[in-house]
């Protein structure tokens, strides 16, 4: 996965907490700023999801449709 760099402002007591988190984990500070923001947005659990996906194409659009007909309030 290609990373980029960039610069954050945050709390001192933020930055402090993830270089405790990443010496007791033996890690970089990146990776753990890294996997909480993975975590936070949910990426990590999409990415399970998506890992477990045995679907193909025309059952996932099936299933994408019928759960588009069930969401939409039905005209009357």
């Amino acid at each position: 996965m290609a990373k980029t760099r960039t610069t954050l402002t945050i709390d001192e007591h933020v930055l402090t907490a993830v270089k405790v988190r990443a010496a007791r984990m033996g890690k970089g500070d990146s990776a753990v700023i890294e996997e909480a923001l993975r975590r936070d947005l949910g990426l990590d659990l999409l990415e399970r999801l998506w890992a477990k996906n045995d679907l193909g194409e025309d059952e996932a659009m099936a299933l994408a449709v019928e759960a588009q007909h069930t969401a939409r309030p039905s005209k009357a």
